[in-house]
């Protein structure tokens, strides 16, 4: 592996190429990270010499596969600092994990006249399951603001939650303004309330260091392929007494413990949430990805990440012709940085970009009720990860700077 962030580019053969006649600069990282050939090569390697189903054979290639599936999810309980491995459910991703709670969880704990409580800044992913949850249930969902910064409004989040409050459901950072949301202090005051707290962690789990006991979080999602796994994996962390009372979320093999005529029992934690063939290559890659940043250590990959927010917000700040959204603190601010060029589409904007070799994404980034709070359809948005540099800042910049001088100038001629 390499010595130091710097390198790392050498571990990811897909960024040494060129788009459009130019280096790429990959900046969609919030979307999906791009992938170390060590998570490759763990891939590549099960597949040719180990795959086969788990638990369920007694063959050296049944418990070689077994082996290494259980050893992802001791990572991943390591990595998050889960109280067991038990704590550690492996899904599709945040998004299945989210359900899961919202149907499990929630479909028997929320009623008629109850509240639950999330924020506007909410990926569709954790907004959407508690809103239909609400309307299914005749409860009250609720929104906590934010500040005139971007932050969550802690003021408004006493408020909002009460006695009635069943569940708190709360991005730990925001994949549009780059807020880091005081997550552990919300979830004292869901618990003082006797609700439950969910964490959405997929875009902060891949960059900070994450301790779901110190959060006291009751649940936490976060996905395999934001974190330089594969995609279609995650994983969903839940307090062993909640897991333990909550039902099935799927029927099926490997979740029971005895079929009937008409009735059946369920096996034991982890493996009762996990019906069916699970994505075993998936969880030994996401095992990869794990060993990857360990190796690297999160604080480095967080520091390296605030060295290019502290270098590069100030630089899009100064800049009067862009509206940049969220904190303009760089130490509130993750590598997520949302901006539109006055007067021009974010689609343009990132087509242009594209033509640099840069690499954003623009669009309402799966956060409608934010745009509508923003007063924006869309917005352009770059966002970094242990293997951006310095130099791949400046490219951004100067593809913004051409961006706007073409644009600019199509206007003249127009005229």
């Amino acid at each position: 592996m390499a010595s130091n962030v710097t390198d790392f580019t050498q571990d990811f053969a897909i960024l040494n190429q060129r788009v459009n006649d130019e280096p790429l600069t990959y900046l969609d990282n919030a979307a999906t990270a791009q992938k170390p050939q060590q998570v490759i090569d763990a891939l590549t390697h099960f597949y040719q010499h180990d795959n086969a189903n788990v638990h369920r054979g007694v063959h050296t290639l049944a418990e070689r596969a077994t082996e290494q599936y259980e050893a992802a999810r001791a990572k991943v309980q390591h990595f998050i600092n889960a109280a067991e491995p038990a704590e550690v459910i492996f899904t599709k991703g945040a998004t299945d994990g989210l359900n899961l709670v919202a149907g499990t969880y929630g479909e028997a704990h929320v009623q008629a006249g109850d509240e639950i409580v999330i924020s506007i800044m909410e990926h569709h992913s954790n907004l959407i399951p508690w809103q239909q949850l609400a309307l299914k249930k005749h409860a009250t969902l609720k929104y906590i603001g934010l500040t005139a910064d971007g932050e969550l409004d802690l003021a408004d989040a006493a408020q909002k939650i009460t006695d009635k409050t069943k569940i708190v459901a709360l991005t730990h950072a925001s994949n549009v303004l780059g807020t880091i949301t005081p997550l552990k202090q919300v979830a004292k005051l869901a618990h003082q309330h006797g609700a439950v707290i969910v964490g959405d962690g997929a875009q902060a789990a891949p960059h900070v260091k994450v301790d779901v006991q110190d959060l006291d979080v009751d649940f936490y999602a976060f996905s395999g392929h934001k974190m330089m796994g594969p995609t279609g994996i995650g994983a969903l962390y839940g307090k062993r007494a909640l897991l333990d009372a909550t039902d099935p979320y799927q029927y099926g093999g490997e979740m029971i413990d005895f079929v009937n005529l008409y009735d059946s029992t369920w096996t034991e934690l982890p493996w009762k949430f996990e019906a069916g063939t699970q994505n075993i290559a998936g969880a030994i890659g996401l095992g990869a990805a794990v060993d990857y940043l360990e190796a690297i250590g999160m604080d480095q990959v967080a520091a390296h990440e605030q060295h290019l927010v502290d270098y590069l917000l100030p630089k899009m700040l100064d800049l009067d012709y862009l509206e940049v959204y969220g904190p303009h603190n760089p130490a509130k601010h993750t590598g997520v940085i949302a901006f539109n060029i006055k007067g021009i589409h974010p689609h343009d904007v990132a087509t242009a970009l594209d033509m640099d070799g840069v690499a954003v994404r623009a669009g309402h980034h799966c956060a409608q009720p934010l745009m509508k709070k923003l007063h924006q359809v869309a917005t352009a948005r770059a966002s970094f990860y242990l293997y951006n540099t310095q130099a791949d800042a400046d490219r951004l910049l100067n593809a913004i700077q051409e961006a706007k001088e073409f644009f600019s100038h199509g206007s003249v001629e127009a005229k």
